[in-house]
């Protein structure tokens, strides 16, 4: 089954605008979940609207990142308040539990994000973590979100590191489809891998671009942040699972056990795990593209000022058995990485990505 795409999706300058008819007709009682303090101003905005149409809101906020204990304490909130709709605005985490927190409850979800640094306000999946940020699992949800509410200004108030994350996570697409699904003979799969080849080259072309100017006039700033909203959602929705994870993601979620110092975010850790996937591709499966694809990649980061090795993360692998403990996780047996089209062991994984941390160190 493919749950391709939100059953609407409104973008724009004036997307929240537009949104607010069509939240009256869904909804009495919206519940709005939102998480950080940066975003508090825009999210009053939004309740406000709302009020201001005699809609009675609750106003919740997600504690941790999305976790099994938030959302049975939202659960409460949601049922105290005799909710109808859950309204979930912020980035990845807080738009994962919103969706999961409206389906545990059979309503209706709107995504908002407040951010480009993921395509979680289109995907029919949540990611759950521990308290502390580590993966434990992903869920894969009865359906997208009803309505993805993608407004260009709410997002330009985000942080730039947002967006750079973003384009790392979205560039995964390709990186981990092409090598994933690319003998797969289903014309659909082909047609996501095909694009992805795409969003790969725009945000070559706009990435740094839009980084070095911010604004929601710049095309290429506008062209990114809905490359890593939308198309990379739809890549996902369309080609299925194969489309959207492999050794890339995986290490992202062994990294994760480990706490890493320097707080990174999704697409951060992601960018560094397609750095190493492309590694073990020319050292397991003799792929003589990878080499010069780690250099081009190395360098895009490196414009973004984004990490390229765990280190830069906060994690030094040379301590505490850092490194095994993200060789095991990444290779446990429902791993990700077993989607490569070869086998991969824990031992390679040490190997890889000791060689690939100390040569990065030299650099």
């Amino acid at each position: 089954m493919h749950l391709i795409s939100p059953s609407k999706v409104i973008k724009g300058k004036y997307a929240w605008d537009q949104a607010i008819p069509e939240i009256r007709n869904l909804s009495k009682r919206p519940l709005i979940l939102g998480r950080s303090n940066s975003t508090k101003i825009l999210r009053s905005k939004l309740s406000n609207d709302l009020r201001a149409f005699n809609l009675k809101v609750t106003d919740a906020l997600l504690e941790f990142d999305c976790c099994q204990e938030d959302l049975d304490r939202l659960s409460n909130i949601l049922v105290k308040n005799e909710c109808d709709l859950v309204i979930a605005a912020g980035g990845g985490k807080v738009l994962d539990a919103g969706k999961l927190l409206a389906e545990y409850h059979l309503l209706p979800c709107i995504t908002v994000p407040l951010s480009a640094s993921t395509c979680a306000g289109w995907t029919a999946l949540s990611n759950i973590y521990s308290k502390k940020g580590q993966f434990i699992k992903d869920v894969k949800l009865q359906s997208c979100p009803n309505i993805l509410v993608y407004d260009h200004y709410l997002i330009s108030t985000a942080p730039i590191k947002t967006l750079t994350s973003g384009v790392a996570d979205s560039l995964a697409k390709w990186y981990e489809s092409s090598v994933t699904s690319s003998s797969n003979k289903d014309g659909i799969i082909q047609q996501a891998i095909q694009i992805s080849r795409v969003l790969r080259d725009q945000l070559f072309i706009d990435g740094k671009k839009a980084y070095e100017n911010p604004i929601v006039d710049n095309l290429s700033w506008k062209n990114v942040i809905e490359a890593n909203g939308l198309t990379a959602g739809l890549i996902g929705g369309i080609g299925g699972e194969k489309c959207r994870t492999a050794a890339a993601h995986a290490l992202h979620n062994a990294i994760t056990q480990l706490e890493p110092k320097n707080n990174p975010i999704h697409g951060e850790i992601v960018g560094v795990g397609i750095l190493i996937q492309l590694r073990i591709e020319e050292a397991k499966n003799n792929n003589k593209l990878a080499h010069q694809s780690i250099k081009q990649l190395t360098k895009f980061l490196k414009d973004l000022n984004l990490p390229i090795t765990i280190r830069e993360l906060g994690i030094d692998v040379f301590e505490n058995n850092n490194l095994q403990k993200i060789a095991n996780f990444a290779c446990r047996k429902e791993s990700e990485i077993h989607f490569l089209p070869f086998s991969i062991t824990p031992k390679d994984i040490v190997e890889i990505i000791s060689e690939f941390e100390k040569l990065k160190i030299k650099i």
